[in-house]
């Protein structure tokens, strides 16, 4: 896994001492998701934060420090974008982008797999 052990602690530390609901850690894409209530709220992807955020602060963050585009299919993918190392030196730049993926996270819609319908009957 391609994925900067250090950072993920800090990221796991600071949801634990934030988050009051289920947070679990998945491995995939090449990055440690760290899920609340079942849905993405923010990735350690290489030495870089992932975030899921509300898709109306894409300008803002574009503006911050340290921001990458995240694209999918040479397509901006609103909502999600990278925080690169320089972007959260500080404590408070860190808890910032992770405050903001987890006010998203209450209001988001999970992503799940599609559900399969009952048979129908006869």
């Amino acid at each position: 896994m391609a994925y900067n052990s250090k950072l993920a602690d800090r990221v796991r530390a600071y949801l634990a001492e934030i988050v009051s609901t289920e947070i679990t850690e998945k491995e995939m894409f090449s990055v440690l998701n760290f899920m609340v209530n079942g849905k993405t709220c923010v990735c350690v992807s290489g030495d870089k934060l992932m975030l899921r955020f509300d898709p109306e602060l894409q300008e803002a963050l574009a503006e911050k420090n340290g921001y990458e585009t995240m694209l999918m299919k040479g397509k901006e993918y609103k909502g999600y974008c990278y925080i690169n190392p320089e972007g959260f030196k500080s404590v408070k730049e860190f808890e910032y982008y992770i405050n903001i993926c987890v006010a998203y996270n209450k209001i988001s819609k999970a992503s799940g797999k599609p559900k399969k319908g009952k048979a129908g009957k006869q």
